[in-house]
């Protein structure tokens, strides 16, 4: 059984030998299909038309989940360039296969059944999903105007690819001399690469995670944190900005094709908001809320800059360092002492202690799954009560040239119901880039890392908990502005002092985190929560104007205008734009990690009204949200797990805003 768990052999992979295995799948693909169309009208069944375009598809998911994903995490650069090849040709090949007119037809055929009328649940919202793609694709439009649309999906993709590809190997940074590096630790100096300019020995800080957040929250030199800060606006280089704005206007223009008015509208549609016009107005609804405390903030930072400095100046490149400041001398709260506290084994030790208690399952290492990088470790998932496994994970954790530079959770493999009756076993990877271990000490997360840990690996959770019987609803199978709302309920542990005491540990003496550092901790929360706030609500509203009537092709001017909402004025010369990779894949949908905190912090307070390792409160939440995947709405979801309709005061009183 355990076995089956294993996937490809990472380590034996070739280019030759992907694009084969990539070949193989769409040729498998290909041969379901033509049996599949072949069928005629009158002997259309679920099992041969919506369940056999099912299993025709897992072949060439499968090999994207396996083979494409090395373009994310391969240190091998021919086979890197392989799976980014691949990646897109899968992709277009499934853009094919949805505008296929001989599918479209089996399956409406199929839909016109007796069967098709009597289904219900899952497999009910499966046939009317596909309808509604179909119709999303173009299939009510004239032949002409329907296959314009999949010309420009198929571009997409490509543009797709290339903008990621861009970011990933974007390579900049500044190099500064020792004494340039003072407030920052010895150990984390170490790590930094060292290089020789007209023979001094110098440091660099690249726009790595674990590197430029560091410096820019300790770095007591305003010139390199605004020399660091600029380069980093400029990530993916202006090449990007090109790419950005042809994929703009490629979305309009499917959009418009298809009678939407804008992409915007586009993309809400299937979503729990809905429309654009709801997005736009949560919001600016949030903004208004949220101005007051983002001043609130401004005007501390400031007073200790003028105390300090003997100017009140605080700067966009400046925020983070008065931020740390502030939490080292207004709440004793240092991120690098803290993270002494927080040696990455003792966290994945927490952290596994936390979901085995609250979700009913046990992790254990396996060493002999085959694996794509010697930093990588898997682990198995089974019932706490025993058994089989029925689930795997890998964990990819630290920074390596070319490799995917945020924190993410790929599925590997989907669950679902094969035709045999068997399930078909999860398989996920969560990918981050955390600070690597030094010679002088392991590697110490600070506590934003601890944060972004517990959330990746609820997304983990969602995928290999699942129990949905269809792949279409498999986890994280969700609505776009939902996915997020389970892995951000998960962040709340890392806030829970019994929690925190219960895995933190001083890699050197091995004492828990002092309880008056977890009450200061706690207490620093909302610290800048305003400003931070606004940062997100900008980020969002600009995704969302870049794909709303009224934009003109300019990414850059939308850009400047919109700045203001983060309460800094536009750094002229930049273009964030390029680097931000949220463009692609969360386009008119960036909203959704401000949409979604609102559910998953009042899914949280279930927790609060029992305890935060309730196992019998954790039970209910795995069954009727992360096994479920995307076989209801997000919003019933939600409404079944608190048994009463959802509001957002509990993400209000996050923020600190209980005044309003």
């Amino acid at each position: 059984m355990a076995g089956s768990l294993d996937l490809v052999d990472f380590g034996a992979l070739t280019p030759e030998k992907l694009a084969g295995a990539c070949d193989e799948a769409m040729r498998v693909c290909d041969e379901r299909i033509a049996a599949l169309v072949a069928v005629p009208d009158e002997k259309r069944t679920f099992a041969n038309t919506l369940l056999a375009l099912e299993e025709a598809a897992e072949p060439v998911s499968q090999a994207s989940g396996q083979y494409a994903f090395m373009a994310y995490v391969s240190a091998d650069d021919a086979l890197r360039g392989a799976a980014r090849e691949w990646d897109e040709k899968l992709d277009k090949y499934l853009v094919g296969l949805s505008f296929r007119e001989d599918l479209y037809a089996a399956i409406r055929a199929f839909a016109g059944t007796a069967e098709a009328a009597g289904l219900s649940g899952e497999d009910a919202r499966w046939l009317e999903h596909e309808l509604r793609d179909y119709r999303r694709n173009g299939f009510d439009l004239p032949a002409e105007q329907r296959q314009r649309v999949r010309r420009l999906f198929d571009e997409l993709v490509e543009l797709d690819v290339q903008f990621r590809k861009n970011i990933d190997e974007y390579e900049d940074g500044i190099a500064v001399t020792r004494e340039q590096l003072a407030g920052l630790p010895e150990a984390w100096i170490e790590n930094l690469q060292q290089v020789d300019e007209a023979g001094t020995r110098k440091y660099r800080v690249s726009l790595d995670y674990p590197e430029i957040q560091p410096f820019m929250a300790n770095s007591p030199d305003q010139t390199l944190r605004r020399e660091l800060f600029e380069k980093e606006q400029r990530k993916g280089g202006a090449a990007n900005v090109a790419v950005l704005e042809r994929a703009i206007q490629a979305r309009t223009e499917v959009a418009r094709l298809l009678g939407y008015d804008s992409w915007a509208a586009y993309r809400t549609e299937v979503r729990m908001a809905g429309t654009r016009q709801a997005v736009a107005e949560f919001l600016a609804d949030l903004r208004e809320r949220v101005a007051p405390k983002a001043e609130r903030d401004m005007r501390e930072m400031r007073q200790l800059a003028k105390a300090r400095t003997g100017s009140d100046e605080v700067n966009i490149w400046d925020w983070r360092y008065w931020h740390n400041e502030l939490l080292k001398t207004a709440y004793a709260v240092d991120d690098f002492e803290v993270a002494k506290y927080f040696p990455l084994d003792a966290v994945i030790a927490g952290l596994f202690d936390v979901y085995q208690t609250l979700l009913g399952v046990r992790f254990t290492e396996a060493p002999n799954a085959p694996r794509w990088h010697a930093d990588v470790r898997a682990f198995d998932v089974a019932e706490a009560a025993g058994g089989e496994p029925f689930a795997r994970f890998y964990m990819d954790l630290f920074p390596r040239p070319n490799k995917y530079g945020h924190a993410a959770a790929f599925t590997l493999r989907r669950g679902r119901m094969r035709p045999d009756g068997s399930y078909q076993q999860p398989v996920s990877a969560i990918v981050a880039n955390f600070t690597k271990p030094s010679a002088a000490q392991p590697s110490l997360l600070r506590h934003t890392e601890v944060v972004t840990f517990f959330h990746e690996f609820g997304h983990i959770m969602h995928q290999t908990l699942t129990r949905a019987r269809r792949a279409r609803f498999s986890g994280t199978a969700t609505e776009g502005d939902f996915v997020e709302a389970p892995s951000q309920m998960l962040e709340h542990w890392c806030w829970e002092p019994a929690v925190l005491a219960g895995f933190s540990r001083h890699f050197e003496t091995g004492s828990p985190l002092p309880r008056e550092l977890v009450e200061s901790m706690v207490a620093a929360k909302n610290l800048n929560s305003g400003v931070m706030t606004l940062r997100q609500i900008f980020f969002a509203t600009l995704d969302l104007a870049y794909h709303s009537p009224g934009f003109e092709g300019d990414t850059t001017a939308t850009l400047r205008a919109l700045h203001e909402i983060t309460g800094f004025p536009y750094t002229e010369g930049t273009h964030l734009q390029s680097g931000f990779g949220h463009l692609f894949g969360y386009d008119a949908g960036y909203y959704g990690y401000l949409w979604s905190h609102v559910f998953g912090d009042d899914m949280y307070t279930r927790f609060e009204e029992t305890s935060p390792l309730d196992t019998g409160t954790g039970m209910h939440y795995r069954r009727t949200i992360l096994e479920r995947g995307g076989t209801v709405d997000g919003g019933q979801l939600v409404r079944d797990f608190l048994g009463r309709e959802p509001n957002n005061a509990a993400f209000l009183r996050g923020l600190g805003l209980t005044d309003a």
